[in-house]
């Protein structure tokens, strides 16, 4: 197990630490109510280090000319396996993952001051969990209580995260085809919600068939709460109630990701219950596919993240114009910012571990001082226009939001869409009438 990706992150982050030592706790089990536990899911940071599914556990790794990474986990328990479950236990963890060495998890607040004793730098996520910054806190006090044998702590903490972002934010093969994957799944569900979409449903039915086509073909579940939105409620950017029926007339509006082996994928899909877009539906639809066109050609490497946002405003700006909601010139309306009202959230994020993945957007004070995109970036593109009712907006546009959402590697060639749920109106047609 000497050459899986985990492994070879850990010796890329340990390349980094210096004469450090590094401190990654995954994520506690979570009490939904009383005794019952809401479904696991480990910490991404300690999951990128490690592919380790199990909770209550920790790496530590020690930088140095003699390097290692260390696991403390959960011992072999068979009472605790008849309830819960297979553990791996130390002995099988370290040579599953590839760890230097493994420990019972017991061991931990004896070993970490002696581990981080005269080692010059403790790397941590200070305030990603407080918890974990008071057992820190305990450990450097305990080395700093046997200074006077010679014994020195840390002398400086330094931020994790900074390191580690990085390092995620450029995804390596192993990653791409987990979110490929993740991908596929995800366009799947989204095909499955327009062939089974009739007038009369519920919102919740259509998340229900979403869900099916998750677990159905092996994700984990969702990446997040799914929005499932009819007509005016997709004027509401963070709709999750998912409870209303679903008009003829109307469109819906559902955005909804899976997560494939920790990996998130992030789409959204705007078609008519009905099955057909009316006149006024297709005019909308098309400025927003436009728009997201526009911008997936925008990114390409050594373009800023803010690059592929301004091209879409400009689409969409074009679009109010032409719908007779705005007046006047694009450059004014972008000068003016009187887009606003119908498109207030920027054209995307990062994608990976984490829906918003980590990873930083501006690199340095300056307004135009945005991350230039890198091949193996993963990102979204995700325009849309959303029209409450307001005595400046036309009546027959009332009620009506249109958000078309999808997934993008940057690679050297520019931006490759890797999610594929039908888009054209074309394409959403077709399978609503079940001819794909």
């Amino acid at each position: 197990m000497s050459d899986t990706p985990y492994v070879r992150r850990r010796q890329e982050l340990l390349a980094q630490l210096g004469d450090g030592i590094a401190v990654i706790p995954t994520a506690p089990e979570r009490l939904r109510n009383h005794d019952a536990h809401y479904p696991y899911r480990f910490d991404s940071y300690f999951w990128y280090l490690s592919g380790f599914p199990e909770p209550d556990a920790v790496i530590v790794l020690v930088g140095g000319k003699e390097a290692k990474s260390l696991l403390f986990c959960r011992e072999k328990n068979e009472e605790r396996e008849t309830w819960d479950g297979f553990r791996y236990g130390p002995e099988s963890a370290c040579q599953t993952f590839g760890f230097s060495a493994a420990y019972p998890l017991g061991q931990l607040e004896q070993r970490l001051p002696e581990l981080l004793a005269n080692r010059r730098f403790l790397w941590h996520s200070l305030g990603h969990d407080a918890e974990w910054d008071g057992r820190i806190a305990a450990a450097l006090n305990k080395v700093r209580s046997e200074n006077r044998n010679g014994t020195r702590a840390p002398q400086e903490i330094r931020d994790l995260r900074g390191v580690l972002d990085q390092m995620r934010q450029i995804k390596d093969a192993h990653e791409m085809g987990m979110m490929r994957r993740a991908a596929d799944i995800a366009s799947a569900g989204h095909t499955r919600a327009m062939r089974a979409c009739r007038p009369g449903m519920a919102e919740y039915e259509l998340e229900a068939e979403v869900a099916y086509e998750f677990r159905r073909r092996g994700a984990s579940g969702h990446a997040y709460n799914p929005i499932v939105a009819g007509g005016a409620n997709a004027c509401i950017l963070h709709y999750v109630a998912n409870d209303k029926v679903l008009d003829a007339h109307s469109l819906v509006l559902i955005d909804a990701g899976c997560e494939f082996d920790g990996y998130a994928s992030d789409i959204t899909r705007t078609f008519p219950v009905g099955g057909r877009f009316s006149a006024v539906q297709r005019d909308v639809y098309e400025i927003v596919l436009a728009a997201q066109q526009a911008a997936i050609a925008a990114v390409r490497p050594g373009a800023s993240f803010s690059d592929y946002h301004q091209v879409a405003l400009r689409v969409l700006s074009q679009g109010l114009i032409d719908l007779h909601v705005l007046a006047g010139s694009v450059d004014g309306v972008l000068e003016s910012e009187a887009y606003k009202p119908w498109y207030m959230h920027r054209t995307g994020h990062w994608l990976g571990l984490d829906v918003h993945d980590v990873g930083e957007y501006k690199s340095g004070t300056r307004d135009d001082d945005w991350v230039r995109l890198t091949p193996g970036m993963a990102l979204t593109v995700e325009p849309g226009l959303y029209f409450r009712p307001a005595a400046e907006v036309p009546a027959e546009l009332h009620g009506l939001a249109v958000r078309i959402e999808d997934d993008v590697f940057v690679n050297a060639g520019g931006g490759m869409v890797y999610s594929s749920a039908p888009k054209t109106v074309a394409e959403i047609e077709a399978v609503m009438r079940h001819e794909d």
